[in-house]
């Protein structure tokens, strides 16, 4: 083991020889290494085998399968794994320097930005200015349409509690050169919405094809502006977004990957929160379902391949699979009434996992596991964003493999 001092900080490393000055054996805060592929720049170590395997994959997300033998580590180490305070730095990664300081956020109020104020756009708008005092400052909004900017900032500048006029985020319009004059960047545009009563069954994979060069172009605008915030896409299907997003950041005028564009673990999806709720909606109907509510996740995109799990424990495949078509078809239910289903997905989907994000909880989002982003349990950390680990079942397992090799599929 090598150990450096980088920028103040002690790191180890298993490369000899680093451009960094020596230091003595001590616990460190960060750990160097180098891998290939479409990998996170940081993360925050949970399992000495992350330090040794090639990339990210499901395997992540289930503690008895990470392809690498656990590496025999120095106690120092081994104790900074233990504490949650080791955070890894690959350095193949062009902006890895960078990315150490998205990983350590300043604590404060965080200004939000919201592309689009449709009918996700006000819905998630209201439920952030109702629910996110604690931790939004303030809130702008930008739309095609400058009357509805006009109207909603109106609206919302009128929602206060009485005698306490400063507990709520300030509303306020901002222009598209300013959008990300911001700490989250809220993508929220749709082109196309195929109307109440169409026979698409995949409605999410319909908008794919129109909305995949609307958040390139606003994710070339975040590199262009060297955006240091988070990059959160809640505009359907969000997983392949998501991926088309960071894909579209890292590329140059001439269409070259360079990794200079938005980091991988800049770029979330939001739209795994209201599977989870819409599960736990049925398992509190339904007392064959019940175990979910205590022992159940969510893992997936927000569409098809989504992987529902009545519990971890006690994994009944069947069962699963049986909540999983309720909760994947839930949409049509409403559009079957003559509704657009989305003021669900706003709210659970986009403003209680944002609120969460942002106080550092855990949430339901899409993370970037080996250029696939997979919804699952995660946190942002000071040490990284940390995703959650379990040992599951060989059959849910296998899902989450499927599911993995649908979304890469997606281009």
């Amino acid at each position: 083991m090598y150990y450096y001092s980088l920028n103040g900080r002690i790191a180890a490393s298993f490369l000899p020889q680093l451009p960094f000055p020596q230091a003595a054996p001590a616990q460190p805060e960060l750990f160097l290494l180098q891998r290939s592929g479409i990998c996170r720049a940081t993360f925050r170590v949970t399992d000495s085998r992350q330090l040794t395997a090639a990339g990210e994959t499901v395997d992540w997300l289930d503690s008895r399968r990470i392809p690498s033998d656990a590496p025999d580590l120095p106690t120092d180490v081994a104790a900074a794994i233990e504490n949650r305070t080791l955070t890894a730095v690959d350095m193949s990664h062009p902006r890895w320097q960078d990315a150490l300081a998205f990983v350590t956020p300043k604590r404060k109020k965080k200004r939000v930005h919201l592309l689009a104020v449709g009918d996700v756009g006000g819905t998630l708008l209201t439920a952030l200015k109702l629910l996110g005092g604690d931790c939004i400052s303030t809130i702008g909004i930008c739309d095609l349409n400058e009357n509805t900017v006009a109207r909603w900032v109106t609206e919302a500048g009128q929602m206060a509690w009485p005698w306490d006029y400063d507990a709520l985020p300030e509303v306020e319009s901002v222009s598209n050169e300013n959008l990300f004059d911001c700490d989250v960047f809220i993508f929220a545009a749709t082109r196309a919405i195929p109307p109440v009563g169409s026979e698409i069954r995949d409605v999410r994979m319909a908008q794919f094809d129109a909305n995949r060069p609307l958040v390139a172009r606003f994710a070339k605008q975040a590199r262009n502006t060297n955006f240091g915030g988070l990059f959160m896409v809640l505009s359907d299907p969000v997983d392949p977004l998501c991926r088309a997003a960071w894909l579209a950041s890292n590329t140059d005028e001439e269409g070259r990957y360079d990794g200079l564009g938005l980091l991988p673990e800049q770029v979330q999806g939001f739209g795994l929160g209201v599977m989870n709720a819409r599960a736990a909606y049925f398992a509190k109907r339904d007392a064959r379902f019940a175990s979910f509510l205590t022992e159940g996740r969510a893992f997936g995109p927000h569409g098809r391949g989504l992987v529902i799990a009545n519990s971890i424990e006690h994994y009944d495949d069947a069962l699963s699979r049986e909540l999983t078509e309720l909760v994947e078809t839930a949409n049509l239910r409403v559009r079957e009434l003559g509704f657009k289903p989305y003021v669900a997905p706003a709210v659970s989907s986009g403003a209680m996992q944002l609120l969460l994000t942002l106080r550092g909880g855990w949430h339901c989002s899409s993370v970037c596991l080996g250029g696939v982003w997979f919804g699952a349990k995660n946190r942002f950390t000071t040490h990284g964003v940390e995703t959650e680990s379990l040992s599951l079942p060989d059959d849910l397992f296998a899902r989450l493999q499927e599911t993995e090799a649908e979304l890469a599929a997606i281009t």
